[in-house]
């Protein structure tokens, strides 16, 4: 389930803009556009059949990107907290995680019951995320996974 909030002063977020900026600026500077913040946060309780919660940090409005559901920070604060296995296979989306902070366990699989490939991901690290692939990621470290998450549709 998901709970979508637009950003103002005091929400419940607080915390989690406040964690997450001690590890990265949450700008973004859009070409012709005044820099901004955050649009919007998405609160996510086991997603994808996951544990704990997941954070969406929405740096752009829906079909401000061409060919792109999402562009958005994937926060994941506590140690356990996972986005289950899940495919974007349906909607012919890839999709690019790019970790910003922390360690987790990314998994991946083709179909619902292939062998599972796992790389523990840290900073720096980039996977690339096939439509017919299934994959998950876990918080495996103390700190926050923060992670730039870009999800692209091939027409």
């Amino acid at each position: 389930m998901s709970d979508t909030v637009i950003l103002s002063e005091g929400t419940e977020f607080g915390h989690v803009i406040q964690e997450v900026s001690k590890y990265i600026n949450l700008y973004v500077m859009a070409f012709e556009k005044e820099e901004r913040t955050i649009t919007r946060i998405d609160k996510r309780e086991n997603m994808y059949g996951g544990k704990g919660t997941v954070y969406m940090l929405q740096m752009f409005d829906p079909k401000e990107l061409a060919n792109n559901r999402l562009a958005a920070y994937m926060v994941l604060l506590n140690k356990g907290d996972e986005s289950g296995f899940h495919t974007h296979n349906q909607r012919n989306e890839q999709e690019l995680y790019v970790v910003m902070h922390g360690a987790g366990e990314y998994r991946e699989r083709t179909g619902i019951e292939g062998p599972t490939r796992k790389k523990i991901l840290q900073k720096g690290d980039i996977t690339a995320i096939s439509s017919i692939g299934y994959h998950s990621i876990e918080n495996m470290g103390d700190e926050p996974l923060i992670m730039f998450v870009i999800t692209t549709y091939n027409p």
